[in-house]
This record gives C-alpha cells, sequence and structure tokens, in this order.
C-alpha cells in the first residue's frame, strides 16, 4: 500500500508539471486558462493504461486503476445486476427484488449502526426513494414505501458524483475523477474536508434535494468506513459496488469486529462492534 500512494502522489505531481507542455503541443486540454476551476479540480489522465475504455460506463463491476476488472468474485456471484443494484442487494436478503423499511433498518443494524441512526435512516430511504423506483410499475406510491430493486436506477438524484450512469452502471473515469480532483495530497484516500469540498463542487444549482441525498449519503459513508480520518480508494470502490457491506457484516460476528468508521461504542452513531 505504501508503494501505491507513493507511486500515486508522484505521478500526481508529475501531472501538473506536464499540462502546460501538453497544451503546447496540442494534446487533449483540460485547462481553459480563462476558467480558473478547470486548472483545480485536474481530471485523472492516461487510464487507458490501467482499464480498458475507462469512460464506458460498466454494467456488471466496479473498477478502478488498482482494479482495472473489479472485483472478479463478486462480480460472478452478481452476474446480472448493474453496479448500483449490487449496492442495495445487501439489503434484499430475502432476494424478493423489494426493500421494505424493515429490510433498511435490520440492515443498518447489522452494519453496526445505533437504533435512532437505523430509524432516521429507514425513514430517508424509503420515504424518499420507494416512490420513484415505483413508478416502473404504477402511478400510485407503494402503501409499504418498499425500494424496487429492479428500477433502482429510477432513484438516481442530482448533485451527486455521477460515477453512476442513469442506468445504474459504473463509470470508471468519473471514479477516478473523485480522487483526481479532490485528493490534493495524492495519497489515495479523501479526509472529512476534502470529502465536504468534493459534495460543494458536484452541487448543482436549485437541487436541495440533491445536496441532502449526498450530505446523508457521504456522511453515512463517513461514518462507516474512514480509518485514520480518511476514506481510502478501494474501501469506497468497494461501497459503490456493495461488497463491503457484506465484509462488515462478516467482520461484526467476529471477536475483533469491524475495526474502521467513526463513534464506536453505543452512544455513538456507530453500535457495537458485534451484531446485537
Amino acid at each position: 500500500m505504501p508503494e501505491v500512494i507513493t507511486k500515486n502522489a508522484e505521478e500526481f505531481r508529475e501531472r501538473k508539471l506536464n499540462f502546460k507542455t501538453a497544451e503546447e503541443n496540442n494534446e487533449t486540454v483540460i485547462i481553459a486558462k480563462n476558467s480558473y476551476i478547470t486548472s483545480r479540480r485536474l481530471l485523472a489522465l492516461s487510464l487507458a493504461n490501467d482499464i480498458d475504455n475507462p469512460g464506458v460506463a460498466r454494467a456488471n463491476a466496479a473498477v478502478s486503476v488498482e482494479k482495472p476488472e473489479g472485483d472478479l468474485e463478486w462480480a460472478r456471484k452478481n452476474d446480472g445486476y448493474t453496479p448500483l443494484q449490487q449496492h442495495i442487494l445487501f439489503w434484499d436478503r430475502d432476494g424478493d427484488g423489494m426493500i421494505f423499511p424493515w429490510d433498511t433498518y435490520n440492515g443498518f443494524r447489522e452494519l453496526g449502526f445505533n437504533i435512532v441512526f437505523s430509524i432516521l435512516a429507514t425513514f430517508i430511504i424509503n420515504v424518499n426513494f420507494s416512490y420513484p423506483t415505483r413508478l416502473a410499475y404504477s402511478w400510485f406510491p407503494d402503501p409499504y414505501f418498499r425500494v424496487y430493486l429492479t428500477s433502482i436506477h429510477k432513484a438516481k438524484h442530482g448533485s451527486d458524483s455521477g460515477t453512476y450512469d442513469p442506468e445504474g452502471r459504473f463509470i470508471p473515469q468519473l471514479f477516478e475523477n473523485l480522487f483526481s480532483k479532490w485528493d490534493k495530497d495524492g495519497d489515495g484516500a479523501l479526509t472529512l474536508r476534502e470529502l465536504f469540498q468534493l459534495m460543494h463542487g458536484h452541487r448543482c444549482a436549485a437541487d436541495p434535494f440533491g445536496w441532502s441525498a449526498a450530505l446523508f449519503e457521504w456522511g453515512t459513508t463517513w461514518l462507516l468506513i474512514q480509518k485514520d480520518s480518511k476514506v481510502y480508494k478501494e474501501d469506497l470502490r468497494a461501497v459503490y459496488d456493495g461488497s463491503l457491506f457484506w465484509r462488515i457484516r462478516e467482520a461484526r460476528q467476529t471477536p475483533t469486529g469491524w475495526a474502521q468508521g467513526w463513534g464506536l461504542g453505543g452512544d455513538g452513531f456507530i453500535g457495537g462492534t458485534k451484531i446485537f
């Protein structure tokens, strides 16, 4: 891991030095001199050396430079589901394609969140995302506030990272851009400050629902997986494809529990280290 971080940091510094040369040589220009923001938020370059067609959205796996084919075992196990569907499979434990409010609650409890936060998460998720996914079947709201797995792409909202496309596929270029733009020291992780800058940078105008949803999603991610006050790249990739949720659940069934996250203990957002 230290070698990867060092390599990423060196490549990050080298890219910054080579932008002017690229423009002078008529190569792809990613900085516009009359748009200051383009020089502050740098795109991930040369991904084709590590990922085939990085701009093409994947319908089966969440991939990165470090895992150009994604988690192969996970992708094979969930063949036929998009990465966005894989992301929420953890909460569809009975495999009926529907996530009831109690499914959401039980899932958050198994991840270690306390009762209050789990109830809040259930309210936010099922109240806000049930009807959009229901529209694939009916104009009438679902009386049970179920979230439908097949049509989860309809719950995609504004002001997000764009890593999932409108159909729920995973776009490697946009995932790598999260770190190229916001990981200022190139260490392969995002601090809480950088996550807030990320949310601010992706906000769309007049989109209070999207702003709130992004805050809830990134905030929950921070509470669940931060380590040394940072969200690491591979952990975040595994959140996108949902495989990390199962690993957390398994870890919490062991004597050592899940060693990451914030607020361990009965009074924090995260409950104890074991399922209770």
